[in-house]
């Protein structure tokens, strides 16, 4: 696969359910997904991900419950 090339560089990216992913900057980014403004290796860009991704549930589902503990 060619993602797996060392010499792909990588976007963070983020769709309106706040759900992170990355994608290779040569590609056009797909409808609603948004650069976050981190690139780099894939192994860079995963572990990113890993740092700032803390909750994984979707914005609708965190929004839902919230409203509901209130």
């Amino acid at each position: 696969m060619t993602f797996d090339r060392e010499d792909i560089t990588f976007e963070v990216v983020i769709n309106p359910e706040e759900q992170y992913s990355i994608w290779p900057q040569y590609k056009a980014l797909p409808l609603g997904w948004q650069k976050v403004g981190v690139a780099g290796s894939k192994q860079d860009c995963l572990e990113h991900i890993d740092r700032v991704w803390t909750d994984m549930r979707p914005k609708s589902l965190r929004d839902k419950m919230d409203s509901t503990l209130q």
